[in-house]
C-alpha cells in the first residue's frame, strides 16, 4: 500500500512538472512580450527571467504543491522584472517630523546643491585637474578652503563618512598605540557599529578611564603611559547621561595634551556650525568652538547638522593633515564629484549666512511654529473631517540632540480603538507615489508638517485623500 501511495504521488509530480508552460509558451504570453518592447528588457534577461520562475516552480511542485496557473507564472516574471527596472530607492515624503531620519536618508540638499551635483555630472569636470597649470591636481583642494574659512582650522580633508574619519585619524597617527576616552564616551554611533570596535579596526589600544556618569582630568592624566599617543573626546550626540555626571572639558584635555605632548582628537559626531540655543533647543557643541579651544584634530559628519552630502570631515593641525592626505586608506575613502560638489554649496551657504533660508534641515528647524499649525489646519480641512490638529513635538533625530526637541502641530488621523485600521492606512500611505510616511502613537497616524517641504502639501493631502479612499475599501471588502 505504502508503495502504491508512493508511486502515484510521484505520478502526480510528474504529471503536474509536464504540464508546466514552456519558455517558449511563456514568452508568448503579452505581458512577457511587453517586458520588451514597453520596458526596454533584452530578450536574453527576459528568457532569464523565465527559465528562473520555472525552475522555483519546479521545486514548488517537488514540495507538493499544485500546478500554478499560467498567468500566475507570468504574473511573477512580470513581478521580478519590475524589481529590476523600478529603482528601490526613491524618493519619499518625510512626515515624521524626525528632521535628521537616519532611515529616510538624513539631510536633504538645497536647491543648489542639487542643481551643482547635476551640473557636474553631465559631462567632465575638473575633479583632480588644475586648470591653471594644465597639470593633475587634487580633489582636496575643492572643499579645504572652505572648510578652513568657516571653522577657523589651519588645513581639512574630507572623506566618505565620520566613521571613516575617525578610522583615518586613528590609523595614521595611533596604531600600535594608547589612546585614552572617558568610559562614558566609548559609545555605539548607530547601526551597531561601536567606537572600541572603530579603535580595534585602526589598531588602536582604547584605554577607558573614569565610568559611565563622571570622569575626571586625573582619570586621564593616570592612565597616561609611554605608549599613550592621544585623548580621544566622543560627544555623546545620540544619548545624554543626567543626573550626578562630570564630564572632562575640552580645555581641560587640550592643556593635558600639551604638558605630556599628547593629540587632543575631538569626534563630535553630528558636527554642528550653528548656535542651536537659538531655536530653543539644546547646546551642541561647535565645530568652530573645538578648533578654537586647540583640538589638533577635530572629526564631524556632513550630512546631519551641516545639511550636507554624507562625508566624514576632519579639520586640524594642517601638519597632521597633511600626513592624513597621504595616509593609504584615504584612497578608499574618498568622496566622489557629486558629493564634493554639492558640500561646497552647503558649506557656502554656511559661510553666507544662508542656513535656515536655504539648508532644508535648518529651514525645517527654524520653522516658526504659526507656519506650522497654519499647514496643519490646512491639510486637516483638505481631508474632510477624516483628521484633526494636535499639539506634538518634532525631534532633531540623526544621532543629535537627545532629549531636545521643538513643539510643532501635527495631524492625527484614525481611531485609537482601531489600530489595524492606522497600520492599514500607513501601509497604504507607504505604497504612494511618493511613499509618505508618519509616525503612529498611540494606534493614532500622526503627520508633521516641519519635515515636509510646503511645495509637497497638495501631493500629501491627494496622497492621504487615496490613502482614505482605499483603506475604505480594503475594510469593507
Amino acid at each position: 500500500m505504502g508503495l502504491e501511495i508512493t508511486l502515484s504521488y510521484n505520478g502526480d509530480m510528474e504529471e503536474k512538472l509536464r504540464r508546466l508552460p514552456s519558455v517558449d509558451r511563456l514568452l508568448g504570453e503579452s505581458e512577457i512580450q511587453e517586458l520588451t518592447s514597453v520596458h526596454g528588457l533584452s530578450r536574453d534577461l527576459v528568457v532569464e527571467l523565465v527559465r528562473e520562475s520555472l525552475d522555483f516552480y519546479r521545486s514548488e511542485i517537488k514540495k507538493g504543491r499544485d500546478l500554478p496557473a499560467t498567468g500566475e507564472i507570468a504574473a511573477r516574471i512580470t513581478g521580478r522584472a519590475a524589481g529590476l527596472v523600478i529603482p528601490s530607492l526613491k524618493r519619499v515624503i518625510n512626515a515624521t517630523g524626525v528632521v535628521l531620519h537616519t532611515n529616510l536618508g538624513r539631510a536633504p540638499l538645497s536647491e543648489e546643491a542639487i542643481s551643482v551635483m547635476v551640473n557636474v555630472s553631465q559631462g567632465y569636470n575638473n575633479l583632480e585637474f588644475d586648470l591653471e597649470s594644465g597639470e593633475r591636481g587634487s580633489r582636496h583642494t575643492h572643499l579645504e578652503p572652505l572648510l578652513c574659512r568657516l571653522t577657523g582650522a589651519e588645513a581639512a580633508l574630507v572623506v566618505n563618512n565620520n566613521a571613516a574619519a575617525v578610522l583615518l585619524g586613528l590609523s595614521a597617527f595611533a596604531k600600535r598605540k594608547e589612546v585614552i576616552v572617558s568610559r562614558g564616551q566609548a559609545v555605539e554611533i548607530g547601526g551597531g557599529f561601536r567606537i572600541p570596535e572603530v579603535m580595534k579596526q585602526s589598531g588602536a589600544k582604547l584605554v577607558e578611564v573614569g565610568t559611565t556618569n563622571c570622569t575626571y582630568i586625573r582619570d586621564y592624566e593616570a592612565a597616561i603611559t609611554p605608549r599613550t599617543v592621544a585623548l580621544l573626546r566622543v560627544h555623546s550626540s545620540n544619548f545624554k547621561v543626567v543626573g550626578f555626571t562630570h564630564m572632562v572639558t575640552l580645555e581641560e584635555m587640550v592643556a593635558l595634551g600639551k604638558q605630556y605632548n599628547l593629540l587632543v582628537l575631538d569626534d563630535l559626531g553630528s558636527g554642528c556650525p550653528l548656535d542651536t540655543t537659538r531655536f530653543g533647543l539644546g547646546a551642541e557643541p561647535l565645530i568652530q568652538d573645538s578648533v578654537k579651544l586647540g583640538a589638533d584634530l577635530v572629526f564631524f559628519s556632513g550630512d546631519k547638522l551641516l545639511g550636507g552630502p554624507q562625508a566624514g570631515i576632519i579639520v586640524g593641525k594642517k601638519a597632521l593633515i597633511d600626513k592624513l592626505k597621504k595616509h593609504p586608506l584615504v584612497r578608499a575613502m574618498r568622496i566622489d564629484k557629486t558629493r564634493i560638489a554639492a558640500l561646497g554649496v552647503t558649506l557656502l551657504h554656511h559661510l553666507k549666512g544662508e542656513a535656515t533660508v536655504k539648508i532644508p534641515v535648518w529651514q525645517m528647524i527654524s520653522m516658526p511654529l504659526e507656519v506650522i499649525e497654519r499647514r496643519a489646519r490646512y491639510w486637516a480641512e483638505s481631508l474632510a473631517g477624516m483628521a484633526r490638529v494636535i499639539e506634538g513635538e518634532s525631534l532633531i533625530g540623526g544621532g543629535s540632540l537627545p532629549g531636545s526637541s521643538l513643539a510643532t502641530r501635527l495631524v492625527a488621523i484614525g481611531d485609537p480603538q482601531k489600530p489595524a485600521q492606522t497600520q492599514r492606512l500607513a501601509r497604504i500611505l507607504r505604497s504612494q507615489n511618493p511613499p509618505v510616511i508618519g509616525r503612529i502613537s498611540e494606534n493614532i497616524l500622526l503627520l508633521d508638517p516641519r519635515t515636509v517641504s510646503e511645495v509637497d502639501d497638495e501631493i500629501l493631502i491627494r496622497a492621504v485623500q487615496q490613502a482614505l479612499r482605499q483603506a475604505v475599501k480594503e475594510s469593507q471588502g
